[in-house]
């Protein structure tokens, strides 16, 4: 008897009927042009499809991401009105996803369908976007004051800079081969070198990068915090980046109150792992010089796929800094780099340095000085193998 009787009530008797019920390699194939969340529904239906979709899942290894911007015509944010639809199209399953949007995320509707929007109550945001996603993904939320990013579709489109916010986007990373991806939320009673160590940002070997946001650091201590988790960062043989922000919406802090200052985000390690970064200084004022430092990152020959593009830059750069000329920086990166995805933020100050790494992954000297800048971007590149 087939392994797949249950499944055949849903044909009536036809070759159909016999070749989705056995023949593994052609239910296979059909079920890559099911997205993810579909094909976990069909994986159900009996033991051949549920061990096809099992060996279609492994093979889902390319991030995806999906981005918005505008103003919608409803109360809702750019990102809310479309993120629960989109997610169903996603052909990966996410196990690490990072979201970032402008402040009015934190005032605009539920990430939820158009139909459902009419809430009678609504949740935190780290509540309704872990109902978008699989149990045990992580989800990082950040809300700065304006944001970079590539419109969803194509490596190849090009990255927009929404300096005054009304944009937002959600990377969304798969478990890969060779890579872990180890998220990280502290605040002034929760940071202490164990803590450090359990997030495999100190005393690991394999750490390559660290994508690193501090929110309401502007406040009392907030200083003396950052230099805190800097310090020991500083003398890890890993590429740092990210900058200050607004706020964090996600995960929901249970540890200090609201308006506390803190630190989270995303500790990458794994020999497939790759990064480099270049800073654009205060004196790169013309479309030509940032090319130029751009161009730079072309060292450490870093593969385009399953690369992503970083830009964390000062709120006072941007257009005026270009002598009222548009999305200057992104431009450069997208000519340098036509098929690498860029994302990233404007912030209140930027973390990172110059980190061209080539062939003996030989690191530059850095203290915690020389990783906080103000007037200048971060440019990244993350390779997830």
């Amino acid at each position: 008897m087939s392994e797949n009787s249950d499944f055949v009530d849903f044909f009536p008797d036809s070759k159909a009927e016999y070749v989705l019920s056995n023949v593994a390699e052609v239910v296979e194939r059909i079920l890559t042009f099911i997205p993810t969340k579909s094909l976990l529904q069909l994986a159900s239906v009996c033991r051949l499809w549920r061990n096809c979709a099992r060996r279609v899942l492994r093979t889902q290894q390319q991030l995806t991401w999906v981005s918005a911007s505008g103003h919608p015509s409803t109360e809702s944010h750019a990102l809310n009105s479309i993120l629960a639809e989109e997610v169903e199209k996603v052909y990966l399953l996410p196990k690490t996803v990072l979201v970032m949007a402008d402040s009015e995320i934190l005032n605009g509707g539920a990430f939820s369908y158009k139909q459902n929007k009419a809430k009678k109550s609504r949740n935190s945001l780290d509540a309704e976007l872990n109902e978008l996603f699989p149990r045990g993904c992580d989800v990082m939320g950040v809300a700065t004051p304006g944001i970079v990013l590539t419109p969803s579709g194509s490596c190849g489109n090009p990255p927009q800079e929404y300096q005054d916010g009304g944009a937002g986007f959600a990377i969304m990373l798969p478990a890969i081969e060779g890579v872990q991806i180890q998220p990280f939320h502290f605040c002034k009673r929760t940071i202490s070198p164990t803590a450090l160590k359990e997030a495999g940002l100190v005393d690991n070997p394999e750490l390559r990068v660290i994508l690193i946001f501090f929110y309401e650091a502007y406040k009392p201590g907030g200083a003396r915090f950052l230099n805190q988790i800097l310090e020991p960062l500083s003398k890890t043989k890993a590429l740092i980046a990210g900058g200050l922000v607004e706020n964090a919406f996600a995960p929901s802090r249970y540890c200090c109150s609201q308006g506390s200052y803190g630190v989270i985000g995303l500790a990458l390690s794994g020999p497939k792992v790759q990064g480099a970064s270049v800073l654009l200084e205060e004196d790169v004022i013309s479309a030509k010089a940032a090319e130029a430092t751009i161009r730079r990152l072309k060292a450490a020959k870093i593969p385009e796929k399953n690369t992503l593009g970083f830009m964390f830059a000062c709120v006072g750069r941007g257009q005026n800094y270009y002598n009222n000329q548009s999305n200057v920086e992104a431009d450069a990166f997208r000519k340098v780099f036509p098929n690498t995805p860029l994302f990233g933020l404007f912030g209140n100050g930027e973390i990172g340095c110059d980190r061209i790494i080539k062939d003996d992954y030989t690191l530059c000297d850095t203290d915690t000085d020389n990783l906080q800048h103000e007037y200048t971007t971060v440019m990244t590149l993350v390779h997830l193998g």
